[in-house]
């Protein structure tokens, strides 16, 4: 006889909240929602696990020498009624970027309470529903859905008036030059953001800084060290 399968539970405001906000930027850890939450990395373990019991999330953990990866199941999904979004896939090859874009998008949300921070996902869901970029680069001339560069998690401002969005990029590891001196021309030419942040260790920060300086994208484009988000307030002048 197949095991049961543990009853869908009544959904708590708190349950809910953390199945969204894991839908939207695909996967998140224990550490960035202990960040998120302001309340120990045990007690957020905690409250991850008792949401995957009744098979909300699913944890992975790719690495072993880093933390586990929760992200939203089929049924998750149902249960907060998300539409076009699916369960996000895990792999060694992917899972240190996902961790940092979890933490990212902690730390900013933490010290930017007027924002909503959004992932890629949810960004790629919008522009195709609506048929237009909202907060991506065009790298070719013509402008479809192939031609776009997505960043990581974009920084929407809570008030509709309150001004565009910031797009924020996670660079964890050196592009091509050429590639990287195209992306940031195109987002200097974008005007459907505020402005870009990039996060990058030390190696990635010197190739961004001497791409960015090509593509005279200074204005556009502020490069900060990865380890710096929790001790500053990165976001470009203008969001």
């Amino acid at each position: 006889m197949a095991p049961k399968k543990n009853p869908s539970p009544s959904i708590s405001a708190a349950r809910a909240e953390i199945l969204s906000w894991t839908a939207g930027l695909g996967a998140v850890t224990a550490e960035a929602l202990a960040i998120r939450l302001q309340i120990g990395v045990g007690s957020a373990r905690a409250r991850l696990l008792s949401v995957e019991r009744h098979d909300l999330l699913a944890r992975h953990r790719p690495l072993a020498d880093r933390p586990s990866l929760y992200t939203i199941t089929r049924r998750g999904l149902r249960t907060i009624c998300v539409r076009g979004l699916d369960p996000a896939r895990v792999s060694a090859a992917g899972a240190s970027h996902l961790i940092e874009c979890a933490h990212v998008a902690a730390a900013l949300e933490l010290s930017y309470p007027d924002y909503r921070i959004a992932g890629e996902r949810e960004l790629r869901r919008d522009e195709r529903e609506r048929g237009r970029t909202l907060a991506s680069a065009e790298l070719g001339i013509d402008a479809d859905a192939q031609s776009r560069h997505r960043p990581d998690l974009v920084l929407w401002p809570c008030d509709p008036h309150a001004g565009l969005p910031v797009a924020i990029e996670v660079e964890l590891t050196v592009k091509a030059p050429e590639r990287l001196r195209a992306i940031c021309r195109a987002w200097a030419r974008a005007r459907c953001v505020a402005g870009v942040l990039y996060l990058a260790p030390p190696a990635v920060e010197r190739a961004l800084l001497d791409a960015v300086d090509r593509a005279h994208a200074h204005e556009r484009i502020a490069v900060v060290p990865l380890d710096a988000l929790s001790r500053e307030r990165p976001v470009p002048s203008g969001a």
